[in-house]
């Protein structure tokens, strides 16, 4: 048995250029979508070509066409879907039932694994409105894929380190603060942090393996789950001074919310579930699989060697 050939469609994304580069590196012919609505957007056509030279093929497709989508899927093993699911940047998980569509009718893919990448929706049935809805959506795409009897895999890579380590979790920034930082709660709630480029090289070593055939894997290596306080005590060392800590109360914290737009209500939701509730780690890993113990030769980064480049 060769490698199998990837499909990445979202390729020019945040996660999903991430995947273009591991699954290269892994040894997959690899393909990426090429939309027509890519438009004037000179750098995800420069990002394109950078893959093209590279070694990936670049597929036109269109979620307008339905011929053009299982043209792509048949030419290919395994369908990685990457398209966005939060509301500050483009949000079009639904999208993705054409893409379910093209794979039932191409009838060849091996493996799907849809766009996840987060919390496990599975789990996710008591979240609040409005952020309930990328869970729910996500729920819709895992019942249409499973409905149609398509082999699937689904990641949970829970928080994201650009989004969560480096601001050591503060909302509204993606820089670390020097002074002063705000903990929910009282801080001790284990959260589950990733690098990104972490993320996508256990994607990638998921897609042939038997398994991980049809589970939910969770990214959850021991050394970065890691409650907020743990996170800034890395941070404090790293710059050899203690920041001042106050506290945001829970319910501070959810009569904040209602005054933001929808896009800020959904991901306020999110964080509330995560650093309050702690909805990454109060649960025991049941059918599903973690991707550390799988691949212990995936050598993640830690968060203090992430905080590093911040110093």
């Amino acid at each position: 048995m060769g490698k199998s050939k990837v499909l990445v469609v979202g390729g020019t994304g945040y996660i999903g250029r991430r995947i273009v580069k591991a699954s290269l590196e892994q040894g997959h012919e690899t393909y990426v979508l090429q939309r027509p609505d890519i438009g004037l957007d000179s750098d995800k056509v420069q990002m394109l070509l950078s893959f093209k030279k590279q070694g990936a093929h670049l597929i036109e497709g269109s979620f307008s066409d339905h011929k053009s989508l299982v043209d792509a899927v048949k030419l290919v093993d395994v369908v990685i879907s990457t398209m966005s699911g939060v509301h500050f940047r483009s949000h079009n998980l639904m999208m993705q039932l054409k893409l379910v569509e093209a794979i039932k009718d191409a009838g060849n893919v091996k493996r799907f694994l849809p766009s996840e990448f987060g919390m496990d929706p599975a789990l996710m049935g008591h979240a609040l409105e409005p952020g309930r809805v990328t869970f729910d959506e996500k729920m819709t795409i895992r019942k249409t894929i499973e409905d149609a009897n398509i082999p699937f895999t689904y990641i949970s890579a829970n928080c994201f380190a650009t989004y969560f380590a480096g601001n050591l979790s503060q909302m509204g920034t993606l820089l670390p603060p020097r002074d002063k930082v705000v903990l929910y709660g009282d801080g001790n709630v284990k959260v589950v942090y990733m690098d990104e480029d972490d993320v996508a090289t256990y994607t990638i070593k998921t897609i042939d393996d038997p398994r991980t055939l049809n589970k939910t894997i969770y990214l959850r290596p021991p050394e970065n789950i890691l409650t907020q306080r743990e996170l800034i005590e890395k941070w404090e060392k790293l710059i050899g001074k203690q920041l001042d800590k106050s506290t945001l109360s829970e319910q501070d914290f959810l009569s904040s919310v209602k005054d933001l737009d929808f896009a800020g209500q959904v991901g306020m939701g999110h964080f509330y579930h995560i650093f309050y509730e702690g909805c990454l780690t109060n649960f025991e890993i049941g059918d599903g699989e973690e991707a550390s113990k799988l691949y212990p030769e995936v050598q993640y980064t830690r968060m203090d060697e992430f905080l590093k480049c911040y110093v």
